[in-house]
């Protein structure tokens, strides 16, 4: 009976593990996602169109008004993440078979906690910032193990690879840097350049296999059988496609139509990538259409899995929503909380599963049944 409960709660729905966790959880998201629109993109945006504020003063006004909400709401989310971070491990370390690796991951996702608190009171400095990224990039490491040993499908596996492998080409970044200048060194450290953007371009690959992990779905499945549901499915890839191909060849042929209206086109995506660069910390070295397509697969896949309440969706959501430039606490508690979620999304064990073998049939065959009828 307490392996079939147990069985029951890990289904992945965020419902099964109480209402405080639920409501904890879905204002985690919501207001990071406020955060991330109103604090870290508007008011970015506000110092964009510092030129035209001149002409026109209400600009200033409302972006200041906009960026003070923002500010706000990265207090809420902080103290947000520490209850939704609490009781998740309180769930975790519920569980009836913590192996030894749910206890390392758990226990350091707790010294991560109380790392935050105390440096909250105490300027970290050079050796703090090391000792909290390196811890994370090991919290990490466990809980995206502990992952792939329990999510058996290839899909889901090479996802929290490329997620993982790209947050760590940032991590990595910010350690040995950090190393180099607290130890003097004048040299270059080794790779650090290159891990950087080789850890950009995973995290936008990483948003396209959460599409392919968790977003496909029948009716947009080629390999279908039904006519209907085949010709959707060519009608949106199709679509895909030549929207993708557009925006890759858009600059060569605007700047072949009309080259004012392609320098000012440019002119745009750079603003807009300036904006994301400081916001989430994409560079967009990489062609915008990868940014956008990843977007929308990233979207689609949250959306759809919010929407029947699975604790998946809430874990991309957050980790994605972090952005790759983990320059604050609460980011990377972000992302921490996002990747546990993540691994609490199981699939429920068919019925015929949870039934043990040695139990044998649920009805036995009766004696008088003639040899055809059963």
């Amino acid at each position: 009976m307490k392996a079939t409960a147990f069985g029951e709660r890990m289904t992945g729905k965020v419902s099964g593990f109480g209402p405080l966790f639920e409501y904890t959880v879905k204002l985690v998201l919501l207001t990071s996602f406020l955060e991330l629109i109103l604090y870290r993109l508007i008011s970015r945006l506000g110092m964009h169109l510092s030129k035209m504020a001149v002409d026109h003063p209400w600009i200033t006004p409302t972006f200041s008004a906009l960026t003070e909400v923002g500010t706000w709401l990265l207090n809420i989310v902080a103290v947000l993440l520490f209850l939704a971070l609490t009781l998740t491990l309180i769930n975790r370390w519920g569980g009836p078979e913590l192996g030894r690796l749910s206890k390392l991951g758990s226990g350091g996702a707790a010294l991560l906690l109380l790392l935050t608190v105390v440096f909250l009171v105490v300027q970290p400095g050079m050796l703090g910032a090391v000792v909290y990224n390196g811890l994370t990039l090991l919290v990490l490491t466990v809980f995206v193990s502990e992952y792939v040993m329990t999510h058996r499908e290839p899909a889901q596996r090479v996802l929290a690879g490329t997620y993982y492998l790209g947050v760590s080409g940032w991590l990595y970044y910010q350690i040995v840097s950090t190393i180099y200048s607290l130890t003097g060194t004048i040299a270059a450290p080794p790779l650090v350049y290159e891990s950087h953007r080789l850890g950009e371009a995973l995290m936008v690959l990483a948003s396209f296999f959460v599409f392919v992990a968790y977003g496909k779905s029948k009716s947009l499945s080629l390999r279908t059988t039904n006519r209907r549901q085949r010709n959707r499915a060519i009608w949106f890839w199709s679509t895909t496609a030549v929207i993708f191909a557009a925006l890759i060849v858009a600059d060569y042929l605007l700047d072949l139509y009309n080259p004012a209206f392609a320098s000012a086109f440019r002119q745009a995506s750079q603003g807009i990538g300036w904006i994301f660069q400081f916001g989430m910390g994409y560079t967009f070295y990489l062609p915008f259409a990868l940014y956008v397509g990843g977007l929308l697969c990233w979207s689609y896949t949250v959306v759809k899995l919010l929407m029947i309440g699975r604790l998946a969706g809430y874990g991309i959501g957050l980790m994605f929503m972090a952005g790759y430039a983990l320059l604050f606490s609460n980011l990377t508690l972000m992302v921490v909380l996002g990747v546990m979620l993540l691994t609490l999304d199981r699939v429920k064990p068919t019925a015929a599963e949870s039934v043990p073998t040695a139990a044998g049939p649920v009805m036995s065959t009766s004696d008088g049944l003639l040899p055809g009828q059963i």
